[in-house]
């Protein structure tokens, strides 16, 4: 059975539009926001999974329904053989949540106050708080930040803090709304290397959303893509490039000024000395490709790489809107 499923999950919220009607606020034009049509999905115990869409997609609504804090109109939902929102004891103390804007943590007193508040929130012993803790502080490296109030926190040291809270629990599954929103790349890669760990090592099944494309090609190989509350390809990475980017990009220095594009570029895109090509390798091999170009003039340089996800993905949007 999957650790994660649903079945047919459909939200729609109630927006009122702006400015005043015949009875003042409560007056006002009142329109439908459809925001999860029908969704369908079902995750194992261990996976790491990549959810992706563009903004109003259906992504976060998906996370809050699956943590328990919204209730979705129609459709069927377990999550470890529970019902988030029937069952919410049960369910928070099995789950961990991490909202990349938001903070589980007090603000104004030292990383640890929320640390011993959760222990008590949690009812975690205290032999067992300490040694997951001691596990926490060294894999976040945050040791020098538990006698620091949240608030005097940069981003990054605030987001391990959060991580480690989301944990101290021990939950067997973690959900992360863009958990790395607004860090820098330093920050960023370690958060990245403690998910990758939490789940090769540990077991702990992670749905990861996020916009930044670049932690869905660090982390996972199973992506589910939604847009406009529905669910557009479900699968490997591998399958989202070969369906809607099969090619591959070449950029090359010429020596000289570049030569006209050679047979089989899909595009040839000239500045200076230097070209971006791309080609499809089933019908024309990168071997093949690099001995065109080498032979139409002479390179100091070449490489050759696949099309970044952010692309493939905003292709994929544009391809289903039509």
């Amino acid at each position: 059975m999957d650790l994660i499923m649903m079945e047919d999950v459909r939200k729609t919220y109630r927006v009122r539009g702006r400015g005043k009607g015949p009875g003042g606020f409560f007056g006002r034009p009142v329109r439908e926001v459809r925001a999860l049509s029908g969704v369908s999905l079902s995750i194992p115990a261990g996976a790491l999974v990549g959810f992706i869409g563009p903004n109003g997609a259906g992504k976060s609504t998906t996370v809050k329904i699956l943590s328990g804090i919204l209730i979705p109109d129609g459709g069927r939902v377990q999550v470890a053989g529970r019902v988030p929102w029937r069952e919410r004891t049960r369910h928070v103390a099995g789950i961990g949540v991490v909202f990349g804007q938001r903070t589980q943590l007090w603000w104004d007193v030292p990383v640890i106050d929320s640390m011993e508040l959760l222990r008590d929130i949690y009812r975690i012993g205290e032999s067992e708080f300490r040694s997951t803790l001691a596990h926490l502080t060294q894999a976040l490296n945050i040791a020098d930040l538990l006698n620091t109030p949240l608030r005097q926190l940069s981003l990054g040291q605030r987001m391990r803090c959060e991580l480690a809270g989301s944990l101290i629990h021990r939950p067997r599954i973690l959900l992360l709304d863009e958990p790395t929103v607004g860090l820098d790349a330093v920050s960023r890669q370690r958060v990245r290397e403690f998910i990758r760990a939490l789940n090769e090592r540990q077991g702990v099944t992670v749905l990861l959303t996020t916009h930044d494309m670049a932690d869905i090609e660090a982390l996972c190989s199973r992506v589910i893509v939604i847009g406009h509350g529905e669910l557009l390809m479900d699968g490997p990475l591998s399958k989202l490039r070969s369906q809607y980017a099969p090619e591959k990009r070449m950029t090359v220095e010429f020596a000289a000024a570049p030569p006209p594009p050679v047979a089989g570029a899909g595009s040839w895109q000239a500045q200076g000395s230097r070209v971006t090509l791309t080609f499809d390798p089933a019908t024309h091999p990168a071997p093949v490709m690099v001995e065109r170009v080498c032979a139409a003039s002479p390179v100091r340089d070449l490489t050759i790489e696949n099309l970044p996800i952010e692309e493939i993905v905003a292709r994929m949007y544009r391809e289903e809107a039509l």
